[in-house]
Order: C-alpha cells, then sequence, then structure tokens
C-alpha cells in the first residue's frame, strides 16, 4: 500500500502524461501548420488529418503546453515512485503504443526532416547516389524534389537509414504522402520493438513500470521520435537490443539457456546490432562501449584471456557490419558526416562559444573542446549512474558492484548510458529528439537523478524549437520572431549551461548509489488501496 501523498503524486502525474499527449494529438490532428507542412498526394492515402489551417499561436501554445505538462507529469511520477507509488506497467504500455499509432497516422509535425528522408529514399529507388545527389538536381520529381530545406544537401544517414527510406519510396511509388507514412511506419515499428525489449527484460514490476515512464509512455519521446517522425528511434532499437543480447537473460534475471550460454555467441549478435545501430546513425556505435568495458574489466580482474575472445567477437561483428553497410553504400557514403562534424546547432551551450570566438571561425576549437567536455562527463557519468543493479537478483542497493553475471550485465548497461548520455550532454549539435538515445538507456538501470537532468534536458531543447522548422509555405509572424532571436539561441543555451552544472555537481556529490525507490507502505485506516 502506498500513502495518500504519494498516490496523489502519481495521479497528477499521469494526468499530466495524458494532457501533454493530447496536446500533441491534436497538434498533429489540425492539418497543415507551422508545425506541420503540407504533403502531396492523392486524398484517400495515409496519414490523415483536418484542414482547419490553425493560426501559429495556437499550435504553438498547445507543443508549449505539451512540453511543459509532459515535463511535469513525468516529474510527478519519478516523485511519486521515489514515495513509493506502483501501479501496472501493461495498461502505460498499451496506451503508449496506441499513441504512437495514432501519431503514426497523422501527418508528422515538428520540423521538415521526414521531407528530407522521403528524398533520399526516392533517390536511391531511382537509382541515383543520394550521398552525392541532392534535392535541387531532381526538381521535377514529385517525391526526390519535395525537401523545403537542405535542397543542396546529400544525404548525411547512415546505409541501413537509407535503405529504410528507399524502401518506403518503392512502396509510396511516387507520392510523398504514402512515402512518408511509411516511414512513420517503419519507425512506429521501431518504437515498439525498443518497448517490447525493455518491458521483456526489465525483470521485476518496478523496473516495468520504469521502462513505461521512461521509454513507451514518455510524451517526450512520443512527440519527437512518433510525431516528428524522426529516423533516430531506428538506430535506438537496435542499441536497447545489442544490450539485451549480450546480457540475454530471461525475465527472472537467469542466464538464457541452450547455445546463447556461449559467451562469444552473445557477444557476436551484441556487436552484430551494434553495427547495425552505427549504420544508421555513427554515435549509436557508443553503446559498444558498454560490453567492451565490462569485458576489459572482467580480464584485469579476473586474470583471465578468455574474456578477449568475447571482445574480439563483438568487435568484430560491430565492424562488419559497419563496414560491409558502408561499402555497399558506396565511397561518398561518409561525406556529409564529415561535413556535419563542425556543425553548432543555436540551442547548445557551444553557440555561446561558437558566437565568442567568432561564429564559424574557431570550430576545430570547439570540436576539441567538445571531446574533452565528454570524456570528462563520461568519467562522472560512470561514476554517478547507480551500480547497483536489479532488485530480482536479490542483491541489496548497497552501493557496491555485485558479483557474478548480473554484476557484468548491470555494468554493460551503465558504461554504455554513460557515453551515450555524455555525447548527448556534451555534444555541439543537438537536437530534441537525440535524447531518445539517453531516456532508452536510462530505461534499463535503476533510479537515478539523472532521470532528471535528462529530463530537464529534453524539456529545454523541446521549447528551443518551436517549431524545428518550420514550413516554407507558411509564415512566421513577426510578433514570434522572438523564439528564435532570443529564445533558441540565447535562453536555451544558458538553461543548459545550468543543466550541465547540476549535472557536474550532482555527479561530484554522489557515487554511483541508486536513490533507491520507496517501498509501498502498509495503508492507514482509510487511505486509499
Amino acid at each position: 500500500m502506498i500513502g495518500l501523498g504519494a498516490a496523489r503524486l502519481g495521479t497528477g502525474g499521469l494526468w499530466g502524461i495524458g494532457i501533454s499527449i493530447t496536446c500533441f494529438v491534436l497538434t498533429a490532428l489540425l492539418g497543415p501548420s507551422v508545425f506541420q507542412p503540407e504533403l502531396e498526394g492523392g486524398p484517400a492515402e495515409p496519414p490523415y488529418a483536418l484542414n482547419v489551417h490553425p493560426s501559429p499561436y495556437v499550435v504553438i501554445g498547445l507543443v508549449v503546453a505539451g512540453v511543459l505538462a509532459g515535463a511535469a507529469g513525468l516529474g510527478l511520477c519519478f516523485a511519486a515512485v521515489r514515495k513509493g507509488w506502483r501501479v501496472r506497467a501493461l495498461p502505460l504500455v498499451v496506451a503508449g503504443l496506441l499513441a504512437a499509432v495514432a501519431f503514426m497516422a497523422m501527418p508528422p509535425v515538428g520540423s521538415t526532416d521526414h521531407l528530407n528522408y522521403a528524398s533520399y529514399g526516392r533517390m536511391a529507388a531511382t537509382g541515383h547516389d543520394p550521398y552525392e545527389t541532392s534535392a535541387s538536381e531532381l526538381p521535377y520529381d514529385p517525391v526526390a524534389g519535395a525537401p523545403e530545406e537542405w535542397r543542396e544537401t546529400p544525404s548525411v544517414y547512415g546505409p541501413i537509414a537509407t535503405g529504410g527510406q528507399a524502401l518506403a519510396a518503392w512502396i509510396g511509388s511516387g507520392s510523398v504522402r504514402l512515402t512518408v507514412f511509411v516511414l512513420s511506419a517503419i519507425n512506429t515499428l521501431a518504437f515498439a520493438a525498443t518497448a517490447l525489449i525493455l518491458y521483456r527484460t526489465a525483470g521485476s514490476a518496478e523496473r516495468r513500470l520504469r521502462t513505461a515512464l521512461l521509454w513507451t509512455c514518455n510524451p517526450l519521446v512520443l512527440f519527437h521520435l512518433i510525431a516528428g517522425a524522426h529516423n533516430d528511434v531506428l538506430a535506438i532499437a537496435p542499441m536497447v537490443a545489442a544490450l539485451a543480447l549480450f546480457g540475454a537473460r530471461d525475465g527472472n534475471g537467469r542466464t538464457r539457456a541452450g547455445w546463447w550460454r556461449a559467451g562469444w555467441v552473445r557477444a557476436l549478435a551484441a556487436g552484430a546490432f551494434t553495427g547495425v545501430a552505427a549504420a544508421v546513425k555513427l554515435p549509436a556505435a557508443l553503446v559498444g562501449g558498454g560490453p567492451a568495458w565490462s569485458l576489459l574489466r572482467e580480464t584485469r580482474e579476473e586474470r583471465r584471456w578468455r574474456p578477449i575472445g568475447r571482445l574480439a567477437a563483438l568487435c568484430g561483428g560491430a565492424g562488419a557490419v559497419t563496414a560491409v553497410s558502408y561499402l555497399l553504400a558506396g565511397p561518398n557514403a561518409l561525406d556529409q558526416v564529415r561535413e556535419a562534424s563542425g556543425m553548432v546547432s543555436f540551442a547548445t551551450p557551444w553557440h555561446l562559444v561558437d558566437d565568442w570566438l567568432g561564429r564559424g571561425a574557431q570550430r576545430d576549437l570547439i570540436k576539441i573542446g567538445a571531446v574533452v567536455l565528454g570524456l570528462v562527463l563520461f568519467v562522472l557519468l560512470a561514476r554517478t549512474l547507480p551500480k547497483d543493479d536489479l532488485a530480482k537478483d536479490g542483491i541489496p542497493p548497497d552501493g557496491a558492484v555485485p558479483s557474478g553475471e548480473p554484476a557484468r550485465d548491470a555494468e554493460n548497461r551503465r558504461i554504455a548510458a554513460a557515453f551515450v548520455l555524455a555525447w548527448l550532454f556534451a555534444a555541439p549539435y543537438a537536437l530534441p529528439w537525440y535524447d531518445g538515445f539517453g531516456w532508452a538507456l536510462l530505461a534499463l538501470l535503476p533510479w537515478t537523478r539523472v532521470d532528471w537532468i535528462l529530463l530537464a534536458h529534453t524539456t529545454a531543447l523541446s521549447l528551443a524549437y518551436l517549431p524545428a522548422r518550420a514550413p516554407a509555405r507558411i509564415s512566421m509572424p513577426d510578433e514570434l520572431s522572438w523564439l528564435f532571436t532570443v529564445v533558441r539561441p540565447t535562453v536555451i543555451p544558458w538553461t543548459l549551461v545550468a543543466v550541465l552544472t547540476v549535472l557536474i555537481v550532482q555527479s561530484l556529490r554522489f557515487s554511483g548509489r541508486s536513490p533507491a525507490p520507496g517501498r509501498p507502505r502498509r495503508a492507514s485506516a482509510g487511505s486509499p488501496g
């Protein structure tokens, strides 16, 4: 049983999540706006929306309300769990998946990136190389010429992402609308697969609730990755699968029987999925750092060489899949990745540095600074993220790393999360949907103070992009120009400086002990059950 205060916090949190998702659904349902570009195609083709033509004030107000309600709802749920609040995770998972399907059925919102995806897929499907062809070179193709931005830029996406885009374009057969719908369907399948892996590997009711809140029913994740149709989720699914396969434990925490007991087989499979993730988006390869770290640590501490064979299988699987993917994609597949590595987005703290140094003049210094900051944050996060593993293993949360295979499983997940979160917080170029990587990996860990810090980070970035890229055919009122001239380049970067400061201070103060959530208490007479 739980106390009345915790129940109220939890109920309030669920209401906040529900209100948030409703605001986002309305934004997509209203049809073309500053948050939603119009899609060419047959009127009977999915996705579907109304044609209300809402004012920018309405849709921006809905999105701001959705972001704030979602952040508040998640925060209240986090606080309620700390006080012992528990609800069944399965209804939340079902609700989150239903919301994802609803977003899939409506046109994407928040940016025009899905038009770029459709364009690159159409190029590949019609025999053009998307890594050396731009939309401006195919202006008469209804799909390849559809992008409103990046018209001069070839694809920056990995070859497996491009393969999915080509499949969508082939099914779409010259229709922008249908191509975008297929892209959204592929994203939704990847989101659902991630949700299933997280739920199945959680191992306890408390941890299943955590996966539901941080991933499946997280309104900010749903908005950016599914309603926004961003292909980052295609990299997240194999990342989570890689960690699940490397541990390969069942729902009760036992190592799976049969041929999965062969450590090198699990390592090879984890490596292959890491390669798949990297072939969607290169930074996803960071997830392989977790298993590699735990194998190296096992070698050093136990003074035996068998883990080196598993490490070779891990690296071989990742390297083989990544190399083959990029070789098949052709010699230009990494051209735009190299160009993008020098970019600085407006809403990051590095934009302040970029302005101070003289915009664009000293990007190499910023890249070096970002690498150094990322390494520092990795060390601090590896120290801060909880070392105690699942309660299902019968290990008390005393802050010490448990022994045996469950300990190694916990260690590789924790280190993988540290690598990915360090990248998210240190990167000069960051957009709110990138944070989906962090939410998925945090969902694999026990409750931690870093949950709150990532929530602040995602919320701030979400408020920076209202919208990320407005459709060219719909102009923003001059009265809202301060969103682009003040909030995005100044207010949010300084807010993220504050978030980064809190992360560093918290990391220095706490060393790997999970803030154990409160245990359900016996209800007093008259308190709710």
